[in-house]
């Protein structure tokens, strides 16, 4: 259980979200309710709603926007979302996952096809690109959760695959069937977890240069500004030169 984690090349997702906390709590918001109506409204006895609520309080939501995103979802006038997989290559032979809630199918493709044109990419049918990616659950805990050895024991009690520790936290990895049971034995141990959920984990990465980074990164940014998109995920290296423009911008 040992490794070095390539999270932040797995799951593209900007740091500069102050700017845009409404979208982004519409986002959170949408996954709320698209959980409650799914499954039972009490967070209890929902795991995907549970891991909805932990993601939400991550970012400050507060507790009266959750309850009436949940109650949203009881109402009989509530939109009617469906959860769809778009896959494709960006700049670089990159491999793209973009998961999306979408009251319009239609829209939501040309808009993304649109996006990966633009940026010199190409959407394709699904599984494309998803046999290079492997289907894990994916539990993180900050730093303050333990060290890297209180975590290892953790995980071994827990049943998960492995856990990776570093500078930013922990991440705990299992098998898509075992998650459930893994997250909530670990909830039970180290309290709620600062995010859980089952994410596409790139089989290898690959290594862009530059310029077509650069492109790269303009594109998951666009992609993932889109109302309707939850998730983006791709198989990419970037240089340290490169973050460091990007980080700097």
């Amino acid at each position: 259980m040992a490794g070095h984690s390539q999270f932040k090349n797995i799951m593209f997702r900007k740091g500069k979200q102050d700017a845009q906390r409404s979208k982004l709590f519409s986002k959170l918001s949408r996954e709320i309710t698209v959980s409650a109506k799914l499954g039972m409204p009490d967070p209890a006895h929902n795991p995907r709603l549970r891991a909805a609520i932990a993601a939400a309080k991550q970012q400050s939501m507060s507790k009266d926007v959750i309850e009436r995103a949940i109650k949203k979802a009881q109402g009989g006038d509530a939109e009617s979302y469906d959860e769809v997989r778009y896959e494709g290559f960006g700049p670089g032979g990159i491999a793209i996952i973009v998961e999306a809630l979408t009251d319009n199918r239609n829209r939501t493709a040309a808009d993304i096809r649109a996006a990966f044109s633009k940026y010199g990419g190409a959407m394709g049918e699904n599984g494309s690109v998803s046999f290079m990616f492997q289907r894990i659950g994916s539990i993180m805990y900050p730093s303050s959760a333990g060290d890297a050895d209180a975590m290892l024991e953790a995980a071994i009690e827990a049943g998960a695959d492995e856990s990776i520790s570093g500078s930013e936290g922990h991440e705990f990895l299992c098998r898509p069937e075992d998650f459930v049971a893994v997250r909530d034995a670990l909830e039970a141990k180290l309290g709620a977890p600062q995010a859980a959920k089952i994410v596409w984990k790139p089989s290898n990465t690959i290594q862009v240069n530059d310029v077509a980074g650069e492109t790269l990164t303009k594109l998951l940014e666009v992609l993932d500004d889109h109302d309707d998109v939850q998730n983006v995920y791709a198989n990419y290296e970037l240089s340290d030169a490169l973050m460091e423009k990007l980080s700097a911008a």
